[in-house]
């Protein structure tokens, strides 16, 4: 027997994985179907079979769909394994044909003529050639008569990013490249097949999710935490075979093996944490924010069932998922006993007054306990920079002057100096705070060509989103108001009208965004307009996110973190000011492609990393904040805040290669690819332009800036006179409460 790679770690499986009785049936059919649709037929370019009976029996997928769809009937649960069955003879096939011979352009051709199997009403598919093209034709024309067209454009959508991926795979294999850790996660969600599997999940349970909240923030974590948490088991499962067998580079552990440069046990360890964190950020979503979203949109009762039943077959997927694996000859599982009761002496001390410190050996609760016990406003002084890498020179707009005076002047008149009730020491900012940050500074960096006009607008909507920033964590997250926080956020999306009227603003937060909202979106087309307001949403509702993590001192998960971070910073927002004029002159389906996802949020990384570098002794030190990179780096990898400094430059400095990468190899593949005429191709060139400039003017002001230096902390902050009058209050675990009403 060969050696294993690493042991396997503790896994953490909430829930009990329980089998579907229709399982023999079930191995039958599917052996009969994968045998009538050509599979076990098809041959490799060697003249080997990419399949044998005998292989696809001790894959078993049959075991694997009853034990991730235990309560589904027999007719379903063949079309489930079908479905499955085709998955990976696809995966399995695309390896063969040309994954191991490298051929992209072969591969291409390939996926793009499978995807036309895929019909919407009125299409018709081309004839079959080949077992997989055979199989999903078959599938599909079982498979959408019971669904909803909803239902099948989101299906379309994550077996397009499966099948089409894969070409990612192969050019990294190509190339020998290993991606970052925040591209893996990104990438494998589209190439893993999770997300479709979740959309299986709708099929299997007979409830689909209500289309009108399926892309809300709750259903898109639900998506993304299950599809994570699939890959990264399946990852450690399967490093054996796709890494020291196949040659594959695509594996989490692989990632973080070269990332952190870390020993394979470590990186296995370290990928087992992220599993289990994505499974605390899936529960903590289905009990916190689910019955929330329902409330919001008043779901009707056969809705919010159907959004019960769908969590309750995700967990079930996770569960049965993990046993299959154990039990399958496709993974490396070969030391773990299946059939034995859990040894006692893993699981801690036993006898009498022995269940807490069992607790402490259980991956979810040493998790839990990690997320939920942060002492906030710790005394860390200032953070000394690392080397940044920053390849973007500086330019700057001749307006800033006229800027800095009239950015001052709207600040004043829409009252952000203003007492602001509730907010102890008054206003949130005063006119030396308005011109120490210095936004105009920021805005005439990051849009360098904008005339007067365009350069002023720029200026307040910084204004406003930085004034926004604070405004939520001083008046509602001190108090720990979440509801007062959603009903905030609510009233503010009234101000971004995309017909009709505006109500009279009643606060400073509220007349900066009514002004900013008319003077922006006017000029604009109304699938602009709505696009526009999509980005300023995000960031609000972000806001509220933030509120919500404060009221459960609870530090986020890494990768809902990054992900919220560029909504928090208002990354997309921004971005976006730079190319008002121009939201209508790309397809918004471009954006969605890989290349310019990977190139907007690669440079959305690294400017938030930038921040919350500069601001780690605001935000620790001043404001008991949890959201910082490096606070949710030190939590989870439980390292100081040195170290955690140095991964979170590490990351931003991999964020910023990979942009290199992506301009350099990939974007005239994308403009080949979609055949785009030469306009639209110059407005992504200017674009990826922007974005450069956009980085490194974000950079500059923070170096410029006084928001972030000690003497400005202090002299908002009034720190020395807050620790004379309050020096009695107590510290530590449980007395978050007793320091509530500190002033800030």
């Amino acid at each position: 027997m060969q050696q294993q790679s690493f042991t396997l770690p503790e896994f953490y499986v909430p829930y009990p994985a329980r089998i579907n009785p229709h399982l023999e049936r079930t191995r039958r059919h599917s052996a009969e179907w994968a045998e009538r649709m050509g599979m076990l037929d098809s041959r490799t370019p060697d003249g080997g079979l990419v399949w044998t009976a005998e292989r696809l029996a001790r894959m078993d997928y049959g075991l694997m769909c009853a034990y991730t769809h235990p309560d589904c009937d027999g007719d379903v649960l063949d079309v489930i394994t079908d479905w499955y069955v085709w998955v990976f003879f696809f995966d399995d096939h695309f390896l063969e044909e040309f994954k191991y011979s490298r051929d992209i352009k072969g591969g291409q051709a390939y996926l793009d003529r499978l995807e036309k199997f895929m019909t919407m009403d009125g299409e018709v598919a081309p004839e079959v050639t080949n077992p997989a093209e055979a199989g999903l034709k078959d599938l599909w024309e079982r498979t959408v008569p019971s669904m909803t067209v909803d239902w099948r454009r989101r299906f379309i959508t994550s077996t397009h990013n499966l099948m089409v991926e894969s070409i990612w795979e192969l050019k990294n294999i190509e190339l020998g490249r290993i991606a970052n850790p925040i591209e893996y996660i990104q990438m494998r969600r589209r190439v893993g097949g999770a997300p479709w599997s979740a959309n299986l999940v709708e099929y299997a349970v007979g409830a689909e999710v209500p289309d009108k909240v399926a892309y809300s923030r709750p259903l898109e974590v639900l998506r993304d935490t299950f599809s994570d948490a699939v890959h990264l088991r399946n990852d450690l499962f399967s490093y054996q075979r796709e890494v020291e067998e196949e040659g594959e580079n695509s594996n989490a552990v692989l990632v973080f093996e070269r990332f952190l440069g870390n020993s394979t046990q470590e990186a296995a360890e370290l990928t087992n944490d992220l599993l289990t964190s994505r499974l605390r950020q899936f529960e903590n979503t289905a009990l916190v924010e689910v019955p929330a979203l329902a409330a919001q949109h008043n779901l009707l009762p056969h809705e919010q069932l159907a959004i019960a039943a769908y969590v309750k077959g995700l967990q079930d997927w996770q569960s049965g998922g993990h046993e299959w694996h154990a039990r399958s000859s496709r993974y490396m599982n070969q030391a773990m006993d299946n059939d034995a009761p859990p040894n006692p002496l893993l699981a801690g001390p036993v006898g009498l007054g022995t269940s807490a410190a069992r607790l402490e050996f259980r991956p979810g609760v040493r998790r839990a306990l990690r997320e939920h016990t942060y002492t906030p406003e710790r005394p860390v002084g200032h953070l000394p920079l690392p080397e940044l890498y920053m390849p973007y020179a500086v330019r700057t707009s001749p307006h800033i002057e006229a800027a800095r005076e009239h950015t001052i002047d709207w600040q004043r008149a829409m009252g952000f100096y203003e007492v602001v009730p509730g907010v102890e020491r008054g206003a949130i900012w005063d006119e030396a705070r308005g011109r120490g940050i210095d936004l105009a500074h920021c805005a005439a960096m990051i849009h360098a060509d904008a005339d007067p006009e365009e350069l002023n607008l720029s200026s307040d909507w910084l204004s406003w989103g930085t004034y926004g920033d604070d405004y939520f964590p001083l008046v509602f997250g001190i108090a720990r108001n979440k509801a007062a926080a959603r009903a905030c956020a609510e009233r503010l999306k009234q101000f971004m009208p995309l017909d009709g009227k505006a109500p009279a603003p009643a606060s400073p937060i509220e007349r900066g965004l009514d002004d900013l909202w008319r003077r922006t979106a006017g000029p604009l087309s109304p699938g602009g307009r709505a696009e526009f307001r999509k980005a300023v949403d995000d960031m609000v509702d972000s806001w509220v996110w933030e509120v919500d993590n404060q009221a459960q001192n609870r530090i986020p998960d890494p990768i809902d973190y990054v992900e919220m971070r560029r909504r928090t910073f208002g990354s997309d927002m921004t971005i976006r000011l730079a190319r008002v004029k121009a939201l209508d002159l790309v397809p918004p389906e471009l954006y969605q492609t890989r290349t310019l996802h990977e190139l907007v949020t690669a440079a959305m990384d690294y400017a938030c990393f930038t921040n919350d570098l500069f601001s780690y002794q605001k935000e620790v030190e001043f404001e008991g904040e949890v959201h910082n990179m490096v606070v949710v780096v030190e939590n989870f990898l439980g390292t100081d805040r040195l170290t955690a400094r140095d991964v979170v430059a590490k990351l931003m400095n991999a964020r910023m290669r990979q942009f290199e990468h992506i301009l350099a190899n990939d974007l005239a593949d994308l403009f080949e690819e979609f055949d785009l005429d030469e306009r639209t191709r110059a407005v992504v060139t200017r674009q990826a332009e922007d974005l450069k400039e956009w980085m490194s003017g974000i950079m500059e002001w923070h170096v410029k800036c006084v928001r972030y230096q000690d003497a400005e902390l202090r002299r908002m902050y009034g720190v020395e006179q807050v620790k004379r009058v309050f020096s009695f209050l107590p510290t530590g675990l449980g007395t978050s409460a007793a320091r509530l009403s500190r002033v800030r």
